[in-house]
C-alpha cells in the first residue's frame, strides 16, 4: 500500500486590527455642511454672503475639495449658530462622565490643527478643556478670531506665536497665556515642531 498523501496544513494568520476591530469612520466635513446649509434652509450663495466668504469656497469644503482654516469655519457655523464641538461631535452621544482616557477625547478639527476635546458634547458645561496639536506652519488663519468669554492654556511641548490685540509673543514649552477672548487673536506654529497646548474657556466657545 502506498503511503497517504498528506495535504499541507493551511496556515492560519492572526486576525488584523483591520479584521479585529473596524477603523472609526473619516469625519465627511462636506456633507455635515451641505447638511446643516439644507436644513437652515440655506444655498450656497446665501450662507457665504452672511459668512462673509466666497461663494466658491462653501462649494469647494462640501465637495471636500478644500479644507477652512478654524476662523473661516467658525464664520461659517456662526451663521447657524453652531460650534465647531456640534459641528464635529455630530452623531456622538455624551455619556455621564467623570475620568477621560486618550482613546475618549474628541476630535474636533483636525488637519494641521487638531482639537481633541474632553467629553463628546459640552452642553450643560461652563468650561471647555481642549488637547491640542498645531503641526509645523499650522496656523489659525489671517481673519483674527474672536469670541465670547477668556480662554487660557499652557505650552506643554514646541513653541506658538500668539497674538491677542496688537500683543505678539513666542511662547515656549512650560510658557502660558490668559485673555479675554473677545479681543481679536491668532495662533502660528512657526517652529520645525509640533507644538502641543493643554487649554481651557469659558464659555466653551469652539
Amino acid at each position: 500500500m502506498s503511503p497517504t498523501k498528506q495535504r499541507p496544513h493551511a496556515v492560519r494568520r492572526a486576525p488584523t486590527a483591520a479584521r479585529t476591530a473596524s477603523a472609526p469612520a473619516r469625519f465627511d466635513m462636506g456633507a455635515r455642511l451641505l447638511e446643516i446649509r439644507e436644513r437652515a434652509g440655506l444655498s450656497q450663495r446665501g450662507l457665504a454672503a452672511r459668512a462673509g466668504v466666497t461663494n466658491g469656497m462653501i462649494s469647494l469644503v462640501e465637495k471636500n475639495r478644500s479644507s477652512p482654516s478654524v476662523a473661516t469655519l467658525k464664520k461659517i457655523l456662526d451663521v447657524f449658530p453652531m460650534s465647531l464641538s456640534e459641528f464635529f461631535a455630530a452623531g456622538q452621544a455624551e455619556a455621564p462622565a467623570i475620568f477621560f482616557r486618550a482613546a475618549d477625547l474628541v476630535e474636533i478639527a483636525g488637519g494641521a490643527i487638531s482639537f481633541r476635546q474632553v467629553g463628546a458634547s459640552h452642553r450643560d458645561r461652563a468650561l471647555q478643556i481642549l488637547h491640542e496639536r498645531l503641526q509645523p506652519g499650522a496656523d489659525t488663519g489671517a481673519a483674527m478670531l474672536r469670541h465670547e468669554g477668556e480662554e487660557g492654556g499652557v505650552v506643554v511641548r514646541g513653541e506658538i506665536e500668539l497674538t491677542v490685540g496688537v500683543a505678539t509673543r513666542v511662547l515656549k514649552a512650560g510658557d502660558a497665556y490668559a485673555f479675554r477672548s473677545d479681543v481679536p487673536h491668532r495662533f502660528r506654529n512657526l517652529g520645525r515642531e509640533v507644538c502641543e497646548i493643554v487649554s481651557a474657556c469659558t464659555p466653551p466657545s469652539f
